[in-house]
């Protein structure tokens, strides 16, 4: 069997022999369950030999991007409680947050932005995006919507690659099946939007019905950036514990079955 699989079939039996038992948490948002600045996301340790031997999650926080905190922390947190939990990748208890011109992002190949309609990269932001994907670094990009926001994204993203195109993925690419088979490209909509749906049918917002992932690969077909667009899968993190319908048809359907499959497959290729 190739690595690759082996990891992923190991990743599948985790989570098969999990959510038997540990499906909705039920707690409230920010924190009622009365764990401090985790707001109710429980600590875990790992094995104190390899400290840094771990997945750790890091969002960007961009010089000129007024929505980059969207959905944080619980949706950092809530994202790798469950990465844990429903895996045998070991993840850093603490999500964190780091400007790209920050140094220490060299140290992390895993990168989140979110609500990217509204970024402005500098040039030199652009360069350290760059220079930082090329050596093999992965960017996850989630939560806009519509045509405007997209547009955006995309310029944005021409910035750090003006060489290379940004191509649909197809629900055959092994991204979508490398831990959970999807069967569709996972829309899942802000839980207000979700609850509204119940009665109205619609499930996305801005009029953006039905969701597309684009992706950036390097000269060697690589995938280095995966863009989410007509789909909020933080939202789907962070709103887990505050409704058993939007739990069980967008979290546990959608949400975290696609978040766990990047983050496998960013690892693995």
């Amino acid at each position: 069997m190739k690595p690759a699989l082996a990891i992923a079939s190991m990743l599948l039996f985790a989570f098969v022999a999990d959510s038997s038992g540990q499906g909705w948490r039920g707690r409230n948002r920010r924190g009622e369950a009365g764990l401090g600045d985790r707001n109710g996301v429980e600590r875990w340790q790992n094995d104190p030999r390899f400290p840094d031997d771990t997945f750790r999650f890091v969002r960007l926080r961009p010089e000129y991007h007024p929505q980059w905190a969207t959905d944080y922390p619980d949706s950092d947190l809530n994202f790798s409680f469950r990465l844990q939990q429903m895996t045998a990748i070991r993840v850093h208890p603490d999500p964190i947050v780091l400007p790209i011109l920050d140094p220490e992002l060299k140290k992390y190949p895993f990168l989140y932005s979110i609500e990217t309609g509204s970024l402005e990269l500098t040039e030199e932001e652009a360069k350290v995006l760059r220079e930082h994907l090329l050596n093999g670094g992965f960017l996850m990009i989630d939560d806009f919507w519509g045509e405007y926001e997209w547009e955006n994204t995309r310029q944005q993203m021409m910035k750090v690659f003006p060489d290379l195109p940004i191509k649909e993925l197809e629900l055959d690419h092994p991204i979508f099946s490398t831990v959970f088979p999807l069967k569709v490209k996972p829309q899942v909509p802000a839980i207000e939007v979700a609850l509204r749906g119940r009665s109205t049918g619609v499930f996305w917002e801005k009029g953006a019905e039905g969701a597309h992932y684009h992706g950036i690969s390097d000269a060697k077909g690589r995938l280095m950036v995966i863009i989410c667009q007509n789909t909020d899968l933080g939202d789907g993190w962070e709103r887990e514990g505050e409704d058993p319908f939007y739990f069980t048809e967008f979290s546990e359907k959608l949400a975290y079955p696609m978040g766990i499959n990047i983050v496998v497959y960013s690892m693995t290729h």
